[in-house]
């Protein structure tokens, strides 16, 4: 149990690494790290992170597969959720993303929690589904009220409907 707990901070600690190389553009050595992480010690944060520097290749069928694995996980990470929908919306299969973003918005572990309301206001818009993709996007601003872009997206599209 201690050894656990050791490699699960270990795991962590490298996965944060790979956060702050990732920032920095450093696409392949954010990816080692997260490798590294996951051979210490499975978590949906390794496999996610992974996917999304993975994603940034171009790579995104195992990109949408390590998510996969990190929701196997952990089904209460809501970041693999909204992942998958983004890199289906990459891939223009707007009606395959919108259930995974829907999760992603009940995911009880979940920070930034209004990514997938923003996805999804975005492929409403696109449809031309003026009123949906308000909603959307209000809600959204539940988390962030003082954003500013999101505030405008609403004002443009709610222009639209005049």
């Amino acid at each position: 149990m201690v050894d656990d707990r050791a490699k699960l901070e270990k795991a962590e600690a490298l996965v944060n690494e790979g956060l702050r190389a990732q920032q920095d553009g450093q696409t392949d050595r954010a990816i080692e790290l997260y490798r590294n992480s996951i051979e210490v010690f499975p978590t949906a944060e390794g496999y996610t992170y992974l996917g999304w520097a993975l994603s940034d290749q171009g790579k995104l069928d195992e990109a949408i597969e390590l998510c996969r694995q990190a929701i196997q996980i952990d089904p209460d990470f809501g970041n693999p959720y909204n992942d998958i929908g983004v890199y289906l919306m990459h891939r223009n299969q707007f009606d395959e993303a919108i259930p995974w973003l829907e999760r992603a918005k009940q995911a009880t572990r979940y920070e930034p929690r209004h990514f997938p309301f923003i996805n999804l206001g975005r492929i409403y818009a696109q449809r031309g589904q003026l009123f949906k993709a308000i909603e959307e996007f209000k809600g959204a601003l539940e988390f962030v009220p003082g954003d500013k872009r999101i505030r405008g997206q609403i004002a443009a599209l709610s222009a639209m409907l005049n």
